[in-house]
């Protein structure tokens, strides 16, 4: 009995084959994914993937060596809770801007979605880069994609064993130095080069290099395109921002059908005659594909839009003589309709871009604006929980404070504490704070209010307002963004 149900063929990943069943021998359900060979290619695409490559590697490698001010620029103390990058310094109340960074990093990938399908998964994804970045290695040790399937189906010799260990001890390499990289993000870098020397990280510090760089070696050496297959989400709801006027990679089926192999002396006129479209067959698109798909199948979810095919086609089209573009970014609509490249891209202002565009660049401007105006410093004002209210010399009523007053700037700044609100309120305290730059530092502070104030609102809880200005010699009258109000209470006994 033949089953209806089809696998992938294990000698061309794209292709399928019936599972055959029989009384005597049922059918497996499972199937262990054959290995991908993918081949190397040159072209336009991908010169891109490496230019973008350079750039991301170039930045996450880079950065945590920067330095600004005389501290690393880009670093994200969690011990001693302050975040910079480069002028900025944040606090975990400031954790909002987190949350709009990574609205605007969604709103972003919405929006080149429907503009170009998976252009970040096939260019700029972690997943990706690191991918391309171990499958140089592999080249590099064990050749093509002909001569690394010869050396897996060979038997073991020393100059595999040879090729295989340089490539693994490769790999581990970029690993390691990925995970320290990351690391390197959270403890100043400079510090931890100089514990590498006496391999004296701390635990956390070793669990996280480890982590990380098994996760990269693992990820991208092994899994590769599982990950982008079965465990990344963004395949599974890609589907939801497509439309039919979205750029992706196709197959011209009106061009390339019926596919043949043929001569490359018959010209690109006679292709009529023979019945033939301009598809030779020579599955290279296949080949060079990181995730095995045949794109000739029509779009897949498993493709992740690098382009590799587009580049592999485009040089048979040209040792063909046929034109370019049997495979290249087009719409559906504009296959359907045959629309040349300037009417499929006058459809990409359509309403669902104009308003992933529209939400996209509000954000940026909110999120823009917030920064530029953001004040220096932040306080945050706690009532004293063991002394709620007490009566003091003349019979003043006095409430204690405390003041969590964070300077956001890197140079020491003073700050004076002044209350509002409530008729004769007074700070009894020491009302100026000298604050380093970068640091926190609390500041315990009394307000009285006369006997009679307080006969007068009688007892309970009141408004209470604490104005906290910093104060500057080369700019005695205070800006907006030196003055800061925080609301509290006073209270009154009963």
């Amino acid at each position: 009995m033949t089953s209806d149900r089809h696998v992938p063929d294990a000698a061309l990943p794209g292709r399928v084959v019936p599972i055959v069943a029989s009384p005597d021998k049922p059918a497996s359900m499972y199937r262990a994914e054959a290995k991908i060979h993918a081949r190397s290619v040159k072209g336009w695409w991908n010169n891109w993937r490496w230019i973008f490559v350079a750039l991301t590697m170039g930045l996450f490698y880079g950065l945590p060596w920067l330095s600004w001010n005389g501290r690393q620029a880009v670093l994200f103390d969690l011990l001693a809770r302050r975040f910079y990058i480069f002028k900025l310094v944040l606090y975990p109340q400031d954790f909002i801007y987190l949350a709009g960074l990574l609205i605007v990093s969604a709103y972003a990938l919405f929006l080149f979605t429907a503009v170009a399908g998976r252009l970040w998964c096939g260019f700029a994804c972690p997943q990706t880069v690191y991918t391309e970045i171990f499958l140089w290695v592999e080249r590099r040790f064990e050749g093509d994609r002909v001569a690394r399937m010869k050396l897996d189906a060979g038997p073991w010799t020393a100059a595999k064993l040879l090729r295989k260990a340089g490539k693994q001890v490769t790999w581990i390499a970029i690993g390691l130095w990925t995970g320290f990289t990351f690391v390197g993000y959270f403890t100043p870098i400079h510090l931890l080069a100089l514990e590498t020397g006496t391999l004296s990280f701390g635990s956390w510090e070793w669990f996280w290099i480890f982590f990380y760089g098994f996760a990269t070696y693992g990820n991208a050496g092994f899994m590769r395109e599982q990950v982008c297959k079965y465990m990344c989400p963004y395949a599974r709801f890609q589907s939801a921002m497509f439309d039919r006027d979205t750029m992706i990679v196709s197959y011209d089926t009106v061009r390339g059908e019926p596919r043949g192999s043929r001569p490359r002396a018959l010209g690109h006129a006679a292709l009529a005659q023979k019945n033939l479209g301009e598809c030779v067959d020579c599955t290279l698109c296949v080949q060079v594909c990181p995730t095995g798909i045949d794109i000739r199948r029509g779009l897949q979810y498993e493709c992740i839009g690098c382009a590799a095919c587009i580049d592999a086609c485009d040089g048979v089209m040209d040792k063909m003589d046929y034109p370019r573009g049997l495979i290249r970014f087009a719409t559906e609509n504009g296959l359907d309709k045959r629309w040349d490249r300037a009417a499929m891209i006058r459809r990409v202002l359509r309403p669902r871009v104009l308003i992933y565009g529209a939400v996209l660049l509000a954000i940026v401007g909110a999120l823009a604006t917030s920064l530029a105006l953001r004040r220096p410093f932040r306080v945050d004002v706690i009532r004293d929980r063991g002394a709620l209210a007490r009566q003091v010399e003349d019979g003043r009523i006095e409430n204690v404070y405390r003041l969590q007053v964070m300077n956001a700037s890197e140079s020491t700044q003073r700050f004076h504490v002044a209350v509002d609100g409530l008729a004769g309120a007074v700070v009894a305290s020491d009302p100026d704070v000298d604050v380093q730059g970068t640091d926190a530092r609390w500041l315990a502070v009394r307000v009285q209010i006369p006997f009679a104030t307080a006969q007068t609102v009688g007892g309970g809880a009141h408004p209470l307002r604490f104005e906290i200005t910093r104060r500057s010699d080369s700019t005695p009258t205070a800006t907006p963004a030196d003055a800061l109000t925080e609301k509290s209470t006073f209270i009154v006994p009963r």
